[in-house]
């Protein structure tokens, strides 16, 4: 720990000696995203977000995969789906998913019991759908444009719709209320730790790409767009099987 402490101080005084600022030169002949009005800011925070990753993010997740076993990060990331589920849950019923969140309550229940807290995951080996849902997708479903793109310090990619939408959830997910603000603290970062080591498998397709940025803002938002689109669609589906106008 005291190893990884010293490279995050490392990487914020490389940030800092390397004055990012806030803007950069966007590239030439680069094509301009009219959802992106903010490149050149989102440029900067990406640098920004790039040199920590490098420094910092990038080093631990290796570290992550390098020296805990596989089962015990198979049980990390049945918890943290586990904390997320009420979040799921609340904003199925936000979006009208029904059936969702009654699938995602079973999932919570099972799995806080019989799961001994999230570790295990026996929710999936019975067959219990597992879903994903938000508060900047259940505002999405409600019809708010996404508005610009935003690259966010340290969080990445976002809109202007799901940047404040993360602040609710967060509010809805149980990790929130944990006692000791000690413990809150170690499980968001073994939490920011499990989610970069998930996307190391990533980091080879970035390297190959001309833009790093616009293939990761283009993937965001073409990412958001179709899981709206889907909610939408679901919930059409049930209007009209309850209306009768289908079989």
């Amino acid at each position: 720990m005291a190893y990884y402490w010293r490279a995050a101080c490392t990487a914020f005084v490389l940030i800092a000696a390397n004055g990012l600022s806030g803007c950069v030169t966007l590239p030439p002949n680069a094509p301009r995203s009219p959802q992106d009005p903010l490149e050149s800011w989102n440029r900067g925070v990406y640098k920004f977000n790039d040199v920590l990753d490098r420094h910092v993010a990038r080093p631990v997740a290796r570290g992550y995969v390098h020296y805990v076993p596989s089962p015990l990060r198979t049980g990390v990331s049945n918890f943290f789906a586990n904390l997320d589920t009420p979040t799921v849950m609340i904003n199925d019923l936000l979006q009208g998913q029904f059936r969702a969140a009654g699938t995602d309550l079973g999932r919570f229940l099972l799995d806080s019991t019989a799961g001994f807290g999230g570790l295990l995951d026996p929710a999936t080996a019975a067959g219990i759908d597992h879903n994903s849902a938000d508060f900047g997708e259940t505002l999405g479903v409600w019809g708010v444009h996404p508005g610009p793109y935003l690259e966010l310090p340290l969080l990445g990619p976002s809109d202007l719709r799901d940047a404040p939408g993360r602040v609710v959830d967060a509010y809805t997910n149980p990790l929130k209320y944990a006692p000791n603000t000690d413990v809150t603290y170690g499980l968001t970062g073994l939490d920011l730790v499990k989610t970069r080591a998930g996307l190391l498998p990533l980091d080879r397709t970035l390297q190959n790409v001309f833009d790093p940025y616009a293939f990761i803002r283009d993937a965001y938002l073409q990412r958001r767009a179709y899981m709206i689109s889907q909610v939408r669609a679901a919930n059409h589906d049930d209007s009209d099987s309850t209306d009768g106008s289908q079989p």
